[in-house]
């Protein structure tokens, strides 16, 4: 690392953005792995209801610059797309 203050700023600042990352990329895995258990289960309800929420959560991942728009879509696409096969 460089000997310069704004350069320890920066390391500073990035393992807090690096953290707060890890965490949201973390919840987005568990509330996906919660969908694809509805949808396992055939517990069409729950499956909806988790596939609000997690396609809320991808928004939100997006908003805050964790994940690219583009990740996301296909990511809520993909579920949506798991989820009318049910029926």
């Amino acid at each position: 690392m460089a000997n310069i203050k704004q350069q320890k700023k920066r390391v500073l600042t990035n393992e807090i953005a690096r953290r707060r990352n890890q965490a949201i990329r973390s919840r987005l895995r568990t509330e996906t792995r919660k969908f694809n258990a509805a949808v396992e289960s055939g517990d069409k309800e729950a499956a909806e209801a988790q596939l609000r929420l997690a396609s809320k959560m991808y928004d939100k991942a997006v908003t805050k610059g964790t994940i690219h728009r583009n990740n996301a879509a296909n990511k809520k696409s993909g579920m949506a797309a798991r989820f009318n096969k049910m029926a």
